[in-house]
This record gives structure tokens, C-alpha cells and sequence, in this order.
């Protein structure tokens, strides 16, 4: 194992993969050069030159559309858009195009095609730079979203998205770059659409998305030392696909189902795992599910009032504590 930071594992993923496949090519905005504007690129201009590793023009649409056509033509292109926010830039390529030319030419065409971005708050960025977007990318049928929390997923996920055959919406989060744990050292592959349970506790379910991994975590351990409520705690790792037989399986042990979710309140992924688990288990329900989202408004830039908006550790716990009706199913809580 090596202890790398979050962003250091971009880097590794894409090195990884580029020394592995020549066929690997990489392009965006401040790339090469400058080593990415969050820093998660440095040093693979250098080890693998300018002809695979490409600065594009401050274009989105030009950046998909050079991936798209390279794609088409054989090559694994790996494309940066800088902020997820910019992804409302080049949507006919991202929602219209990309998703379907594999389905419309009958696999003529196949589109192994990544799509990195920013994802998320945290930075202070304001409302046009810190949106959480993988709902957006949920949405669109034909092409999978991945979201790590951690710096062995990002690694792992990437490497994965890079060698699909079909196109990956791969959403990196701002505020976890710094974020340093222990990486596989050599190649390290983790499958795509896999959950993982980081904690297991017998009274309810909290399942969380990138960076609100870290914070349902932290409230765990609150609850756990300070309220005796034992919670397990599901990393989701990816919406599409989504692993829903750990998550039935994990709310079904106990009754109770939290989802964590940093996108707005309006159509978030939460939505589509509570409609799925009414369908389900129903009667395996203690409760409502309960959905701890950020509010339906743009985000504020002011760091106060971003972080009021954003579900933190403790609203995590508060709103566990305000289900009705809460009783532990048994009383060690396993």
C-alpha cells in the first residue's frame, strides 16, 4: 500500500491505464502543462508526451466532440470538463450524443469514453462552480456515474471506467482532493456498480455518495457513542449502475433507511433509492425513508451559509434522532 492523496490518485489511475493500453489519450482545458487546475494531473505530460496527453481550447463542446469522434475511431479517451457545472455547456453531446451511438448504430460504434469533472461543494466557488450534478447524469440512459469517496476508490473506479467498453460520467468531489489513505500499489481495478459497507450496525441504514461518505461516517460514530443507535453505512460508490441488492439486503437487517445526498432535494438520486425500496420491502420498513439533501436553491458562496445548506455531520445526526418513534431493534444494536 502507498498512502496517496485523493488527488494524487487521479493521477495514478490515468498512469495506470495510459502505460497499459496506448490506445488511452487524455485531453481538456489546462491538462498537461500546468498539471490540471486542481492539480490531479501532474507529471503525465511528461511521462507519456504531447500527443496522448492534450490541452484543449476553453471549449466543452469541442472537448466531447474531439473525444466522441476519437472514440468512434478506436481510440479510450479520457476527457476533462473542469467543473461539473460546465457539463450544461456541452449537454447535446453529454445527454444526445455520447449515450446513443452505440444503441443507434446497432454496435457499430462502440464508446469507451470517460468524462472526468469537479464535482460539488466546499470550495466557495459560489452557485456557477460548486453544484453536486450526478443526479443530472443519472437521468440519461446509456452511460454510467461514478462518484468515489475515498483515495483507493478513485483508483480503483477510474481504472475500471477507463477500460469499459461504454461511456462513464466520472465525478471527482472538490472538497475531497486533499483527502490522503492507503492505495493499492501496481494495478488495482474495482468493479463498476458495486456498494461497499463501511460500517455495520443493526438499528439503521445510511447511505451516502462521495463526499457525504466521510461525514455519514463521522455521524455514525456520534451516534454510536453518545445515542447508543448502531448504524451501518453504505458507500454507493456509483448511481449507474446502482447496487440495490446491498442496499434492499442492508435496510431490510434494519428497518430503517437514511440517504445522504449533497445534489438538491428536487429529483435526487435519494429519490430514485427510496421510490425502489417502497417497491421492494415495504413491509420490512420500521419507518419512512428519510432523505437528508441540500435545499432546492443555488448555492450560496459565503462559507456560513454554504455550509448551512450543505447536509453536515450534524444535521446527519439530528435527523436521525427526529425520526418518530426511533427504538433500537435490539439492544446492542447489531
Amino acid at each position: 500500500m502507498a498512502e496517496l492523496s485523493y488527488r494524487d490518485a487521479v493521477a495514478a489511475a490515468i498512469a495506470q491505464e495510459m502505460e497499459r493500453d496506448e490506445r488511452v489519450v487524455f485531453l481538456g482545458e489546462d491538462i498537461a502543462g500546468a498539471g490540471g487546475v486542481f492539480k490531479t494531473t501532474v507529471g503525465l505530460l511528461d511521462r507519456f508526451g504531447p500527443r496522448r496527453v492534450r490541452d484543449t481550447p476553453i471549449s466543452e463542446l469541442a472537448i466531447l466532440g474531439a473525444a466522441m469522434g476519437a472514440a468512434m475511431t478506436g481510440l479510450r479517451p479520457i476527457a476533462e470538463i473542469m467543473f461539473s457545472d460546465f457539463l450544461a455547456c456541452c449537454w447535446d453531446y453529454v445527454a444526445n450524443e455520447i449515450p446513443k451511438m452505440r444503441y443507434m448504430t446497432n454496435g457499430q460504434f462502440t464508446m469507451p469514453l470517460v468524462i472526468r469533472t469537479a464535482n460539488g461543494a466546499g470550495s466557495r466557488f459560489g452557485a456557477q462552480h460548486s453544484q453536486s450534478v450526478e443526479n443530472w447524469a443519472m437521468a440519461i440512459p446509456g452511460i454510467k456515474v461514478v462518484a468515489p469517496s475515498n483515495p483507493a476508490d478513485v483508483k480503483g473506479l477510474l481504472a475500471a471506467a477507463i477500460r469499459d467498453p461504454d461511456p462513464v460520467r466520472f465525478f471527482e468531489h472538490k472538497s475531497l482532493y486533499a483527502m490522503k489513505g492507503e492505495v493499492p500499489e501496481g494495478e488495482h481495478v474495482e468493479p463498476l456498480g458495486s456498494a461497499k459497507v463501511l460500517r455495520l450496525g443493526g438499528d439503521i441504514t445510511i447511505v451516502a455518495l462521495a463526499a457525504m461518505v466521510p461525514r455519514a461516517l463521522q455521524a455514525a460514530q456520534i451516534l454510536a457513542a453518545q445515542h447508543r443507535i448502531a448504524a451501518t453505512v453504505i458507500d454507493l460508490r456509483s448511481l449507474v449502475p446502482l447496487d440495490t441488492q446491498t442496499v434492499l439486503a442492508e435496510t431490510i437487517r434494519t428497518g430503517r433507511l437514511f440517504t445522504v445526498e449533497e445534489n438538491p432535494r428536487l429529483c435526487g438520486w435519494g429519490a430514485e433509492i427510496s421510490s425502489i425500496v417502497t417497491e421492494e420491502c415495504f413491509y420490512d420498513l420500521d419507518q419512512p425513508v428519510v432523505r437528508i439533501t441540500t435545499p432546492h436553491i443555488p448555492l450560496p458562496a459565503a462559507d456560513a451559509l454554504e455550509d448551512a445548506v450543505v447536509p453536515s455531520v450534524q444535521r446527519i445526526v439530528e435527523e436521525v434522532l427526529r425520526a418518530a418513534d426511533f427504538r433500537p431493534r435490539s439492544a446492542d444494536g447489531i
